[in-house]
């Protein structure tokens, strides 16, 4: 499932790593995921504005909430951005995943949702979701930190293994770092095994097929981002590995029946 990434205003639906909502939805499903998008995209440029204050910009998520009050997903999203605000360490992997259960979880349920599906897809979708979450988290660290002072990752695993909030600001991942992004990776890989039999829980072919895709684009990026230094570059899939990943989410929708 998308979900709209933390921390990079100004950023454009197409410019994602993962499917906000891919040509295949149905026109009339394509437009009201983007009308979502554009209202969490609007609420993830006030939380991460570097001119506003901490006040202004929880006001200004207020008035935003205010607009759509009966918007169950967009309430859920902006308490994840509020803490964006008030709240730039998480102590462990639960408290990691409760931010996540916010920040992520809301959009997979709406996508669920808005196609009508039944609550059989949830958990995986939530998995799925909280996955997505991480890796943007791992790919963005040090730039959340160097220009948010965010961290997000489990302050426990860092202290463990030696690795301080300095090193996210280094040009290179220094051992003690590289140590906790294996810790991570290994629960997103968890989280990933969860997700993948979202497919054939998803009724709509459509979704379905933008679900196996996803998950097959994840779990590239995991492998890619433990053979690659994010702080030294952009860790992302090349066009090629892209490509792949959809043949590879392709096949697994098709054979899943």
């Amino acid at each position: 499932m998308p979900k709209p990434p933390a921390g990079k205003a100004g950023k454009s639906a197409a410019s994602e790593n993962f499917p906000v909502a891919l040509r295949i939805l149905a026109p009339e499903m394509h437009a009201r995921i983007l009308a979502f998008y554009r209202r969490a995209r609007e609420a993830d440029d006030i939380a991460d504005d570097p001119v506003l204050s901490a006040e202004d910009r929880l006001h200004r998520l207020d008035i935003l909430g205010q607009s759509d009050p009966d918007n169950t997903y967009l309430q859920l999203l902006l308490q994840a951005f509020r803490w964006d605000v008030s709240k730039s360490r998480y102590r462990d992997w639960s408290e990691l995943m409760l931010y996540c259960r916010f920040s992520a979880v809301p959009v997979g349920r709406f996508l669920l949702d808005l196609h009508r599906e039944g609550r059989e897809a949830q958990p995986a979708s939530d998995a799925l979701c909280a996955a997505l979450q991480v890796l943007n988290h791992l790919q963005d660290c040090g730039e959340d930190f160097r220009r948010l002072d965010r961290i997000y990752l489990p302050a426990s695993w860092m202290e463990a293994e030696g690795a301080t909030a300095s090193d996210l600001g280094e040009s290179r991942i220094s051992p003690a770092l590289r140590r906790v992004f294996g810790h991570v990776l290994d629960r997103v890989d968890e989280l990933l095994i969860q997700a993948r039999p979202l497919p054939q829980k998803i009724v709509d072919r459509r979704l379905a097929l933008q679900a196996a895709v996803t998950v097959a684009v994840a779990e590239r990026l995991a492998r890619r981002l433990r053979r690659y230094d994010p702080l030294a570059a952009p860790v992302k899939l090349p066009a090629l590995g892209y490509a792949a990943a959809c043949l590879d989410g392709g096949l697994r929708w098709l054979f899943r029946r």
